[in-house]
């Protein structure tokens, strides 16, 4: 074997060469070759949730008195390196890859079964001690593990997201506090609008993502429903009659989530819709970020031909042609991380619907859109509230002036003098660039004190 490149390994279609020193195996190699599609490979989170499935049913498996202790202990060994990232580089089946799953299932059981042998001293390859399938897939199928670690990753990247999302709803209402007391014009259709305060709209913001966390909380839920124990078609066969209730606690455990079995293993099969659910919620959350990466936009626009009510942090110059230009280049960014969330949950509806009879096989596709929608938010949120939402600062002398210039403000005086005589006043006030609360003045139609009354900040923003 010394100076050899290779070894050669063997399944049930004959014999493969496989790098010497490699952890994966001959069925590894074969979805090499036969999936060369995106160079795309597993998140680490979604490696760390499968190699977490591994050491729960191992160590199942040894309680039950189904692995002897050294395996046992081999395997545990093992699966435990991959869970905290030890042998990342040796799993390297494409993202697009056999249907349900199977080539990562067995490129997880190759690594951790050759790496146990290493443990104990023996050859890589020579699977008489322990076997990929017969001892770090017992008691499992791909069809229970993969959409179960789709489960587990979604649960770990949740669990970093949502202190994230909240962080970004209280930099929002802290922003919403400091801006409370600058009145502005409010605009519907792009029109103006009554006025509104721009610590309101900026609350709003807050209570967005908020509202968003919710929906996610709720869909997180579900996803702590997993299938494992219900092996091919969730009847459980070939596993111990014991192993699905104990696997499913030791791996709450392991995560230290509250994970129980689906209510009913064959429609958890079946299946995606926990995960379908997640994304639509993903999705969700999207929409209105980019809403309100818009809204930052459109209200930083300018600076001397927009509306220029705010001022967005200046992080880089831009433009290669036009100095001194600076862009909205944070609210972009997030603008393209929300619509790829959106791309990702079309090709999970997509594949949700396609499951047929007791599985979906297109459960490889739902793992990388729903991981990558999680992972793109994780990546890019707490970079959006320092360097954009912590420093937004307000230009409080433009906000007034559109707002006290705004045709709007005629909206109070319709409960005093019509709506018919109120929107003739309105044109009068446009045509002549007078201001609607002057112009009543003027007329006689409101004393001073009147109107000091009526166009108060209290009495146009409906708070105190």
């Amino acid at each position: 074997m010394a100076g050899k490149k290779y070894r050669t390994e063997k399944d049930t279609l004959g014999t493969h060469n496989v790098p010497r020193d490699a952890y994966f195996g001959i069925q590894t190699v074969r979805a090499i070759e036969n999936f060369p599609v995106s160079g795309l490979r597993e998140d680490r989170t979604f490696i760390k949730a499968y190699a977490r499935i591994k050491l729960a049913a191992c160590r199942v498996n040894h309680e039950l008195g189904l692995l002897e202790n050294r395996v046992a202990g081999a395997v545990a060994q093992a699966a435990d390196e991959v869970i905290i990232g030890k042998h990342d580089d040796q799993f390297v089946v494409d993202v697009f890859q056999a249907g349900a799953g199977t080539s990562f299932n067995m490129n997880v059981n190759e690594v951790i079964a050759n790496r146990a042998l290493d443990i104990l001293g023996e050859m890589k390859g020579d699977y008489r001690l322990i076997h990929p399938n017969d001892h770090v897939n017992k008691a499992q199928s791909t069809n229970d593990t993969f959409p179960s670690a789709i489960h587990l990753a979604a649960l770990d990247l949740w669990s970093e997201l949502k202190p994230i999302l909240g962080r970004l709803a209280d930099a929002f209402e802290e922003k919403g506090h400091s801006f409370y007391a600058i009145i502005k014009s409010g605009r519907t259709h792009l029109q103006d609008a009554v006025p509104i305060r721009l610590g309101q709209e900026f609350r709003a913001y807050g209570q967005a993502i908020r509202q968003s966390i919710g929906y996610l909380e709720h869909a997180a839920e579900n996803l702590t429903e997993l299938p494992l124990g219900g092996t091919a078609v969730g009847t459980g066969l070939n596993a111990h009659p014991d192993y699905r209730k104990m696997a499913i606690q030791e791996l709450s455990d392991i995560t230290g989530f509250n994970l129980k079995a689906a209510a009913d293993m064959r429609e958890a099969m079946q299946s995606r819709q926990a995960a379908g659910a997640t994304s639509a919620a993903l999705r969700g959350l999207a929409l209105e970020l980019i809403r309100i990466a818009n809204d930052l936009r459109l209200l930083s626009s300018g600076p001397a031909t927009g509306l220029a009510e705010i001022v967005l942090p200046a992080v880089q110059p831009g433009s290669s042609i036009m100095p001194a230009k600076v862009n909205p280049v944070m609210a972009e960014c997030l603008n393209m991380v929300a619509f790829q969330i959106m791309g990702n949950d079309v090709s999970i509806s997509l594949a949700v619907q396609a499951g047929q009879l007791e599985l979906n096989v297109m459960m490889p596709l739902i793992a990388f859109n729903l991981i990558q929608s999680f992972r793109l938010l994780v990546n890019y949120l707490p970079v959006f509230e320092e360097r954009c939402v912590r420093g937004i600062k307000a230009n409080r002398e433009r906000c007034e002036n559109f707002a006290y210039s705004s045709a709007g403000l005629g909206t109070v005086l319709s409960p005093v003098l019509g709506y018919s005589e109120t929107a003739a006043l309105i044109k009068q006030s446009l045509q002549k660039q007078i201001p609607v609360r002057r112009l009543v003045v003027e007329k006689g139609l409101l004393s001073e004190k009147e109107a000091r009354n009526l166009f108060s900040r209290e009495k146009l923003t409906g708070e105190q």
